[in-house]
C-alpha cells in the first residue's frame, strides 16, 4: 500500500469520524426527548449571530418559543450541548441554593499566552473563589465613599465639556461621550491616571479601552471552536485579545505599579489592592487557602476587568436611560424635580449619602436594567451530574453549559406587565416586595454575582443626577427609534449610537 493511499485513507478516517461526532452532539436532546430547535452545521443554535440576529434576539426567541416546555429547553453552544433555563426555580437552584454545583462560568481563557483572560469574570474553580476572596474588600462602603469624591470632581468636568459641545451643536451623541465621561472616572479610579478622555476623545486610554471591548481577534467560527474546545484551543496558544490591547495594558499597569511602589504612593483604590496582592501584604484567603504572590500578568487581568466592565457597562446603561428619559418627558421632569430637591437641601453639593434619597433615580436605572439589559445572559458549567428537583427527565450532565436568559426574563409579560414599555414603577417599594427577586438579576445573582456592582450603580447614579439638574434631554430628527442593537456585539448596546437634542437649563 503506498504512502499516498494511507494519507488518504487517514484523512478520509478523519472527516468521516469529525462528522460522526458532530452528528451524535447535534442529536442529544432530540434523543432523549427535550424541546430544541434543529441546531445549524456551523453555528449550533445560534444561526444569524453577527449577520440577521444580535446575541439578545436569539435568546428572546428561544425563551419566547420554549417556556412552559419543561424547566429547561436543549440549546447548542457552538458545537457543545447546552442548557438553556427557563424556570426561575431551577435559575435560584443554580446560582443560589446548589452553587456549589455550577460556580464555574465556562468561559475560554488562556492567562499563559493572554494575561487579560486571567480576570475574575473568566477564570474558574478555587484559583476564582480566592481571587474573589481577595478583591472583594475593593467594593466595600468605604471603598466606594473613598472613590465618590473622585467621580463627583470628573463629573463636574463632564458637565463643562457637554455644556460647550451643546452650546456650538445641540444635537449630540451621547453614547460616546457617556463612554469617555466612564473612562475617566475607571481610568482614575482603577489606575490612578487621568486618561483625558473627555476633553480629547482619541485619548489612547480610550481608543485601547474600546478596541478591547469592541474588536475581535478571530472570526465566529474560530471563536466557536475556542469555546467549544478550549482545552485544545489553550494548547494552541489561542488568545481572545489583540496583541496591541495585551500590550497596552499590560505596559500600564506595569509601570503604574513601579511608580507607585518606587515613590510609596498609596491611594486606597483598586490598583493599590492589587499591588499588595502582588507582595502578598494581605491576609490569607478563608478556609486556608493561601493566594500565592501575583504576577503583573495576573494583576492586568484584574485591572483590565475592571476598567472594561466599569466603563463600557455604566456608559451603556447611563446612555439607554437618557433616550428613554428623552421620550418620557414627564418622566425626566419627575427625575429633575428629586434631584433639584436632593441638591437643595445639601446647600447645593452632592454627598455619597445623597444617593439614597433619590429613590425615583434609583427606579429609573433599574427600569432602564430591565429592559436594556446589558448583558443579556449568565453562563455557568455543570461540575457534576445534576437532576432538576421533581423532573428526573431532565439531567445536566458534569461539564455542560448552562444558559440563564435573563434580559428574556426581565421581558416576560407574566413578571412586568407590558414589558415593552419603559415604567419605573416597576421597581416602586410594594412592585419590588410582590415579585420574586430572581426575576430580577441584572447583575447576576449568589455569590458569584457582579462584584463591582455597587461601584457601576453609583458611577450610575452621580453621572445622571448631575446631566438632569444642569440639562433637558429630547429626541430630534436623528434619534433612531427604535433603537437598534448592533448585531455584532454580544452585548446589547445601540447599533449607530444615540443622538438627543441637548439643552442646557
Amino acid at each position: 500500500m503506498s504512502l499516498t493511499t494511507i494519507l488518504l485513507a487517514t484523512l478520509v478516517a478523519i472527516v468521516f469520524y469529525f462528522v460522526y461526532s458532530l452528528r451524535k452532539r447535534f442529536s442529544y436532546w432530540q434523543q432523549r426527548g427535550i424541546a430544541c430547535e434543529e441546531p445549524d452545521s456551523f453555528y449550533g443554535s445560534m444561526k444569524g449571530l453577527n449577520q440577521t440576529r444580535s446575541f439578545r434576539d436569539i435568546t428572546h426567541e428561544y425563551y419566547e418559543k420554549f417556556k412552559g416546555s419543561g424547566p429547561f429547553a436543549g440549546f447548542y453552544w457552538g458545537y457543545r450541548p447546552a442548557v438553556f433555563v427557563l424556570d426561575p426555580s431551577l435559575i435560584k437552584n443554580i446560582l443560589i441554593k446548589d452553587f456549589h454545583k455550577f460556580s464555574d462560568r465556562g468561559f475560554y481563557h488562556n492567562e499563559k499566552d493572554d494575561p487579560l483572560t486571567g480576570q475574575l469574570f473568566l477564570i474558574d474553580g478555587a484559583k476564582w473563589k480566592v481571587m474573589r476572596n481577595k478583591l472583594s474588600p475593593t467594593f466595600t462602603s468605604g471603598k466606594m465613599k473613598f472613590m465618590f469624591p473622585i467621580i463627583r470632581d470628573i463629573c463636574e468636568q463632564f458637565i463643562e465639556v457637554l455644556d460647550g459641545m451643546s452650546s456650538e451643536y445641540p444635537e449630540v451623541e451621547v453614547k460616546d461621550i457617556l463612554a469617555r465621561f466612564t473612562t475617566d472616572v475607571i481610568g482614575s479610579c482603577a489606575f490612578g491616571i487621568d486618561c483625558c478622555s473627555l476633553k480629547n476623545p482619541n485619548a489612547e486610554f480610550r481608543l485601547m479601552g474600546k478596541k478591547g471591548m469592541s474588536e475581535q481577534r478571530h472570526s465566529l467560527l474560530v471563536m466557536a471552536f475556542m469555546q467549544s474546545f478550549p482545552e485544545v484551543a489553550a494548547k494552541l496558544g489561542l488568545k481572545l485579545f489583540t496583541q496591541d490591547v495585551i500590550d497596552f495594558f499590560m505596559r500600564i499597569v506595569r509601570e503604574t505599579a513601579e511608580y507607585r511602589e518606587q515613590n510609596n504612593v498609596r491611594r486606597n483604590d483598586f490598583m493599590d489592592m492589587l499591588i499588595d496582592l502582588k507582595n502578598k501584604k494581605l491576609i490569607p484567603a478563608e478556609h486556608g487557602e493561601d493566594l500565592k504572590n501575583l504576577t503583573m500578568e495576573e494583576i492586568t487581568g484584574q485591572a483590565f476587568v475592571f476598567f472594561n466592565a466599569g466603563f463600557d457597562t455604566s456608559s451603556t446603561t447611563m446612555c439607554f436611560a437618557l433616550y428613554e428619559l428623552a421620550r418620557h418627558q414627564e418622566i425626566q421632569e419627575k427625575a429633575r424635580q428629586e434631584v433639584r430637591k436632593v441638591f437643595e437641601k445639601h446647600n447645593n453639593e452632592f454627598h455619597y449619602e445623597s444617593m439614597r434619597e433619590m429613590s425615583y433615580l434609583e427606579q429609573v436605572i433599574s427600569e432602564t436594567l430591565r429592559l436594556y439589559t446589558v448583558a443579556p445572559l449568565l453562563n455557568r458549567l455543570a461540575l457534576e451530574d445534576y437532576e432538576v428537583p421533581g423532573n428526573p427527565k431532565y439531567v445536566i450532565k458534569k461539564g455542560m453549559p448552562v444558559l440563564i436568559p435573563i434580559s428574556a426574563i426581565h421581558h416576560d409579560p407574566e413578571y412586568f406587565p407590558n414589558p415593552k414599555e419603559f415604567n419605573p414603577e416597576n421597581f416602586s417599594s410594594q412592585a419590588v416586595a410582590e415579585r420574586d427577586s430572581i426575576l430580577y438579576i441584572p447583575f447576576g445573582e449568589g455569590p458569584r454575582n457582579c462584584i463591582g456592582m455597587r461601584f457601576g450603580k453609583m458611577q450610575a447614579t452621580i453621572g445622571l443626577a448631575y446631566l438632569l439638574k444642569y440639562f433637558r434631554f429630547e429626541i430630534c430628527e436623528r434619534t433612531q427609534i427604535p433603537l437598534q442593537f448592533d448585531k455584532k456585539n454580544m452585548l446589547v448596546t445601540p447599533e449607530r449610537g444615540v443622538v438627543l437634542k441637548v439643552t442646557k437649563i
